[in-house]
């Protein structure tokens, strides 16, 4: 029985301490929510959204990936990405009306799928049988997104939308936003999305103008992010069996 060393590298702690950084900008999130101010919440949540990519690209970057890292990184995605939006949409647009209940049920189904989402995530970690990630997609909306998806009504709130105007149909849009990430609807991933080299300028300018748009008007913007990355699952389905045709193809060669 080998015993662990005494000493541990700083770098191999760096990722989760963004981690726990993490933890605690949806927790205050929570706590803005309870407080009213929204806004402020819901700039913690996007924080969140930065520093759940951060620490997974320091991980790789400083070659310290480990599997407390792993589970650690999963309990705050649940937490930021399950738990903290729908505390946002049930505090901003449910508690004290007469959909209550039904704002509840909506947020605890858009937890639960959250939840199962990463269980699924962790068991494709340490097996071949569940995959989800493929080539350039991942299997559902993952958990990120789903947060960001989630949060278009409070988004809709904040550009003028009463807290009474239309509540069933929030709560079934939250619903079935949650039913996208437990799906297994083709996603595209940044991650190893490409570009022709011809065309980088236009991509660098494009995200300058994205980031400014953030700065100035956040919540259209973030609207927009939203309705076209709804817009775009039907494409990235369509190119998904394009993709799957062309390597059954291959394959019978």
């Amino acid at each position: 029985m080998t015993t662990p060393p005494s000493r541990i590298k700083l770098r191999h702690i760096v990722p989760s301490i963004v981690t726990v950084f993490a933890i605690c900008s949806g927790m205050t999130a929570v706590r803005m929510s309870l407080e009213g101010r929204i806004e402020l919440a819901l700039y913690f949540v996007l924080l969140a959204v930065f520093l759940d990519a951060a620490d997974g690209k320091l991980a790789r970057f400083l070659d310290s990936a480990s599997p407390f890292g792993a589970e650690l990184d999963t309990l705050a995605d649940f937490f930021n990405f399950g738990i903290v939006p729908g505390m946002l949409l049930y505090n901003t647009l449910y508690v004290g009306t007469d959909f209550a209940s039904l704002g509840w049920l909506a947020t605890l189904v858009l937890a639960v799928c959250c939840a199962l989402r990463l269980a699924r995530f962790n068991l494709s970690l340490r097996g071949t049988e569940v995959k989800l990630k493929k080539d350039d997609y991942f299997v559902g909306v993952p958990a990120p997104a789903l947060a960001c998806l989630a949060l278009m009504p409070v988004f809709l709130h904040l550009y003028g939308m009463q807290n009474t105007d239309w509540p069933v149909l929030r709560a079934f849009y939250i619903i079935g936003v949650g039913l996208l990430a437990i799906s297994t609807v083709p996603t595209l991933s940044i991650k190893h999305a490409s570009i022709r080299r011809a065309h980088l300028p236009f991509a660098v300018v494009g995200a300058v103008v994205l980031v400014v748009c953030l700065m100035v008007y956040p919540w259209p913007t973030m609207i927009a992010a939203n309705c076209i990355y709804l817009a775009s699952l039907p494409f990235s389905y369509l190119a998904h069996q394009k993709q799957l045709r062309r390597a059954d193809l291959a394959d019978t060669d």
